[in-house]
């Protein structure tokens, strides 16, 4: 049981990464060349960029470096959607 718990454990980690070096970053440049968001969930981006602010509060909290590192990585990949909704929806 603790090799399923272990792999598992594994392929969140994998995955969480992929999620913010891949398929963020992805939705930035997308939005840069249309030099639009249209199309993208303001509530989502908005309320992931706050969920990552607070895990990596808890993370300082708690002196997890890896829930810090994780989790900010998720603050500047949101925060980066986030400022394009606020900047190219300020442009129409």
């Amino acid at each position: 049981m603790l090799q399923i718990a272990v792999i598992i454990a594994l392929l969140t980690t994998i995955l969480s990464i992929l999620v913010k070096v891949v398929g963020f970053p992805d939705q930035i440049r997308k939005n840069f060349q249309r030099k639009s968001t249209e199309g993208v969930s303001t509530s989502f981006y908005i309320l992931s960029f706050l969920v990552y602010v607070l895990w990596t509060i808890h993370g300082f909290f708690e002196k997890d470096w890896v829930v810090i590192l994780g989790q900010g990585l998720g603050i500047i990949t949101t925060g980066a959607i986030v400022y394009q909704i606020i900047i190219y929806r300020k442009k129409k």
